[in-house]
């Protein structure tokens, strides 16, 4: 579902992609910028830079529950960056993902934040850890320039601003476990942003975002998907995804089986307007989104005259969630 900000405050409205329509409740929830949705949970950061989980569904059905919002410890920026970001605190954490649900398997959930101008990441082990591990430049200077994290079995992936793929070892918390997994990848492009995820914590995936300005409007113009070879140690491009279909934006990208998500088009990628490190959101709301079809590179906009006019009056991007039960 998408999940559009309203004029109103603190309303949310949901987009049903899947039967293509408005879904009849709104969700109540503080008009900040989200850094994160994923595994159900939303992810942001209050004035005293603590970050706070959200569960959306959880208010929704049968009330608030106790568990809906799980406060973590506040983030320690040194005081030079914490002035500058005081004031809008909500964009301190570029981007944010959780590894498991943190109700249902808190045991095995670490939140992952990449933070501060500098991309640098930190992270959190539920139910192991009282503050926050960082992982920045003053370690090793390969640890900052994130883009993108994702979690396969006990290892970290990220890959930087350079395509450079890395992998840590996170039961071990020693930094000298991490490893180049491989150099340089793709066009040495501005135009071109790279979304990290699992398939479902089979295969490691890599996706490519083509995009240019037109009017002095971002427009997507294609996609490449990469799965990740650790026999050949190197990136192998593949033309169909089969039964799958994928989601990128702000929050953590979804694999899923379209088969179990009826509505859902299979080899597809569902796209959405997000927040990169070279645009916001203007006065033209949220217009760079559709679906991608990998077969025949079509782009179409499923996308109701409400939804349209909902998404130009937005000025938070819209994000991408997964509810962790049936609405």
């Amino acid at each position: 579902m998408l999940m559009i900000c309203d004029q109103k405050r603190d309303i949310w409205n949901l987009y049903d992609v899947a039967h293509n329509k408005l879904v009849n409740f709104q969700l109540r929830l503080p008009n900040k910028r989200y850094c994160g949705s994923s595994k159900g949970w939303l992810i942001v950061v209050d004035e005293s830079f603590r970050v706070n989980l959200i569960n959306p569904f959880y208010m929704v059905k049968g009330g608030e529950r106790a568990n809906s919002t799980i406060h973590l410890p506040p983030l320690h920026p040194p005081n030079i960056r914490r002035e500058i970001f005081s004031k809008q605190c909500d964009y301190f954490v570029y981007k944010a993902t959780i590894s498991a649900d943190p109700v249902l398997n808190a045991n095995d959930c670490i939140v992952a934040v990449i933070y501060e101008d500098y991309c640098q990441l930190a992270f959190i082990r539920l139910n192991k850890d009282t503050k926050w591990t960082y992982a920045d430049q003053s370690i090793d200077k390969r640890w900052r320039l994130i883009r993108e994290v994702a979690f396969v079995e006990d290892k970290l992936y990220f890959i930087n601003n350079n395509s450079r793929l890395f992998s840590f070892d996170i039961t071990t918390l020693s930094f000298s476990n991490l490893s180049l997994v491989k150099p340089h990848f793709g066009p040495n492009n501005i135009s071109v942003k790279g979304y990290l995820l699992d398939s479902n914590k089979k295969e490691l995936l890599l996706v490519h975002k083509y995009y240019t300005k037109e009017g002095g409007r971002r427009v997507t113009k294609k996609f490449r998907v990469f799965g990740f070879s650790f026999n050949q140690c190197d990136w192998i491009e593949k033309s169909n995804l089969g039964d799958a279909a994928i989601f990128v934006g702000d929050n953590s990208s979804l694999y899923v089986l379209a088969s179990k998500s009826f509505g859902c088009k299979p080899n597809c990628i569902y796209f959405n307007h997000d927040r990169d490190r070279f645009s916001v959101i203007g006065r033209d709301g949220v217009y760079d989104l559709g679906v991608y079809n990998l077969e025949d590179h079509s782009i179409l906009q499923p996308y109701t005259t409400d939804v349209k006019a909902l998404l130009r009056k937005a000025r938070r991007p819209s994000m991408w969630v997964s509810p962790s039960f049936p609405l």
